[in-house]
């Protein structure tokens, strides 16, 4: 009976921040056209505290997504354009030496803000992508002698072009499971098309009005980590998850040999989150089967290693998550 009434005091605690989904959605739609997914994955990354990393084609408004965001919001936005002569200090900062004082002042780098756009994050070398992965994941920088912990909320939104190889350096894959999500975007229905061109060619460019504060997000992330997650939906998570790892045990041998190596205990933690987040953007204070599988794809899709076998007959992770997901028992 507690737990009960537990669920129904955390639905109307939802209920009563339910107002924030609306702002934001609101304020998104000013400037952004479909890209519903897109839209909804900043936010569950961002309620879930975590990182996006997109891929996708150029043109299909990633940058202006995380910039409208940072703006409804009213938080302090950069955007950092990855290069293969990009150094560390370009991303965290560095010490510069002062005559007029005699003596080194540290200068931050673009990394201290509240929304980072990592702009084709696979064209800089190891160094660049470790420095700020380093930052992703401590949620602090140090530059020289000194440690600074960053601005709360933070999220660091990544993108990389899936067409375009030359000259890029792959992401390792320790370096890719620190992402929450890794959402690939497509294009817009010929409708939103029509939507985009006229807005395009209307001359004025639309402002987006601050709607929210920084601190609101806190509060809200502190709301979302409430949200209930029974044991049925732990299990159903830890089962998807060794699903990769040991697809026969499940009955998927068919996966044995495309599978090189599963998704790791990050992985488990990120549908936790990711579905405590979706569940909240859908106005529930408690987790339904539902919400795991809705996020599923985007949080496990860069955690599964392929074999030269899969790649060979153009098998995806995808296509794999879809299976596990047909073959586990859903609680």
């Amino acid at each position: 009976m507690s737990e009960s009434v537990n669920i129904r005091d955390l639905n109307e605690l939802v209920a009563s921040k339910s107002e924030f989904v609306q702002l934001v959605t609101r304020g998104m739609d000013q400037t952004i056209v479909g890209q519903k997914h897109l839209v909804d994955s900043l936010l569950i990354a961002l309620l879930s505290n975590g990182h996006v990393l997109l891929e996708g084609v150029p043109g299909l408004a990633k940058t202006l997504a995380i910039k409208t965001l940072a703006q409804v919001i009213d938080a302090k936005y950069s955007r950092i354009q990855f290069t293969p002569d990009l150094l560390p200090a370009d991303v965290i900062g560095t010490m510069i030496y002062s005559i007029k004082s005699e003596q080194f002042q540290i200068k931050k780098g673009p990394i201290f803000a509240n929304f980072v756009l990592a702009d084709e994050i696979n064209r800089a070398p190891a160094k660049v992508q470790s420095a700020l992965l380093e930052a992703m994941q401590e949620r602090q920088v140090t530059i020289g002698d000194s440690t600074f912990p960053l601005d709360e909320p933070f999220l660091v939104m990544a993108t990389q072009n899936p067409i375009e190889q030359e000259g890029t350096y792959p992401l390792p894959e320790a370096q890719v499971d620190r992402f929450l999500l890794k959402v690939v975007i497509g294009y817009p229905s010929k409708e939103e098309e029509k939507v985009i061109i006229r807005q395009n060619i209307s001359g004025g460019n639309r402002q987006v009005r601050p709607l929210l504060r920084p601190e609101e997000i806190t509060e809200v992330q502190k709301i979302v980590s409430q949200i209930y997650l029974d044991e049925k939906i732990e299990r159903y998570i830890v089962d998807i998850v060794f699903a990769t790892r040991t697809p026969a045990d499940y009955g998927l041998k068919d996966l044995v040999g495309m599978i090189s190596f599963g998704a790791s205990p990050r992985a488990s933690i990120g549908l936790a989150k990711a579905s405590r987040a979706y569940a909240f953007l859908r106005g529930r204070g408690y987790v339904v089967p539902e919400d795991v599988r809705a996020v599923c794809h985007d949080v496990l899709r860069h955690r599964i290693g392929l074999t030269y076998e899969a790649e060979a007959n153009n098998i995806t992770t995808d296509q794999i998550v879809s299976e596990i997901l047909d073959k586990v028992e859903v609680p």
